[in-house]
């Protein structure tokens, strides 16, 4: 599977790419579906590979075209390139997803070759929303991924994928300037980048384990590698700030990751404001979008409860808020950071500042 950040990074290019390979290594290949969205490069590499017809489906008088899965099914190719694979299809298809002809496929034997948006993975929907603002409707279940046997990331930069959408190279110069200004804006492909990445490391750490325990060659509660620990405080900005790194941190190190706010006397429910208590909602929605294990704890001692949650999960390292206190505070209180880094003596301790 070709895993990309957004239309136009070459997902389909790579696609023809390793079916001309595989072709010239004595395979034997057909292409089920091919989108080449008028790229005359694209096209190009078509050129004299078997492409199985597209059937003709009947829909509110017109006529669609669809991958024909009976067809490739008849034909039994040793592989099949199927693109686009979240596509819906027409209504009296065989199956209601691409996703679905593809499983079709894979039972009668037949190798896939496929390629695929990270925003249309299901279970990173919450996420792609809160990142961009964007709502994807076509989706292709985490489970499915997880059927690959490789996923690959095929990556460029922000700045060269826009310019490609300049030159139109993407999409009709006419849908150039509002395509920038929506879906191309930078921070938008910032963030599906970092999902794509995300996904591939998550994918890779998977196969790690997968294989360690095929090897027999450590025991089952060290595949987890780091488990990290993220402590949330009643402050939503620094807690969405705190969020953020675990997620990156855990992609990293392929981690189980932990999310835990203790709710203290001082910051309970009727004592903080309906916004913040309204925006720390949020942040615990946004720490299980991120895949975080979330516990909501209420205790008098906050750093001793982070300290025995952390040995209970096992964690070997805790993040936590930098506290700003002033030099009063810092002479007479310990605060609960503070705490942390003096009785945590068997974990790892990072406190970050705000500016994160």
């Amino acid at each position: 599977m070709y895993l990309g950040a957004a239309v136009g990074v070459g997902k389909t290019y790579r696609m023809l790419e390793e079916a001309r390979q595989l072709r010239a290594d004595g395979h034997d290949v057909v292409l089920g579906i091919v989108e080449t969205h008028g790229r005359r490069e694209t096209a190009a590499l078509i050129d004299d590979l078997e492409l199985i017809p597209l059937r003709e489906v009947p829909y509110r008088g017109v006529i669609l075209k669809e991958m024909d899965v009976d067809a490739i099914l008849a034909r039994a190719p040793e592989f099949a390139i199927v693109d686009e694979l979240a596509h819906t299809n027409v209504p009296g298809s065989r199956d209601h997803k691409r996703y679905q002809d593809v499983q079709q496929l894979l039972a009668a034997g037949i190798n896939v070759i496929t390629a695929l948006n990270i925003q249309h993975v299901e279970s990173l929907a919450p996420i792609v929303k809160r990142l961009t603002g964007l709502t994807i409707h076509e989706r292709v279940p985490e489970a499915f991924l997880t059927r690959a046997e490789e996923i690959v990331d095929i990556d460029v930069s922000v700045e060269e994928l826009r310019e490609r959408l300049r030159e139109g190279k993407i999409y009709p110069i006419q849908q150039v300037n509002l395509a920038l200004r929506n879906f191309f804006q930078p921070s938008n492909l910032s963030a599906l980048r970092e999902l794509t990445l995300r996904e591939v490391a998550r994918d890779i750490g998977r196969r790690r384990q997968e294989q360690t325990l095929i090897d027999g060659t450590e025991m089952p509660h060290q595949l987890f590698g780091v488990r990290l620990l993220v402590c949330l405080p009643s402050d939503p900005h620094a807690a969405e700030g705190l969020l953020c790194k675990g997620w990156r941190e855990a992609a990293v190190h392929g981690a189980i990751w932990y999310a835990l706010h203790v709710e203290t006397p001082q910051e309970s429910q009727r004592k903080i404001s309906t916004s913040d208590f309204r925006a720390l909602l949020d942040n615990v929605n946004l720490a299980t979008d991120l895949g975080a294990e979330f516990t909501w704890l209420k205790s008098s001692d906050a750093a001793k409860t982070i300290i025995d949650f952390a040995h209970e999960k096992r964690v070997s390292k805790i993040v936590l808020k930098r506290p700003r206190t002033s030099l009063w505070n810092q002479l007479y209180h310990h605060s609960i950071a503070e705490r942390v880094f003096h009785e945590a003596r068997n974990f790892d301790v990072e406190a970050v500042s705000d500016d994160l």
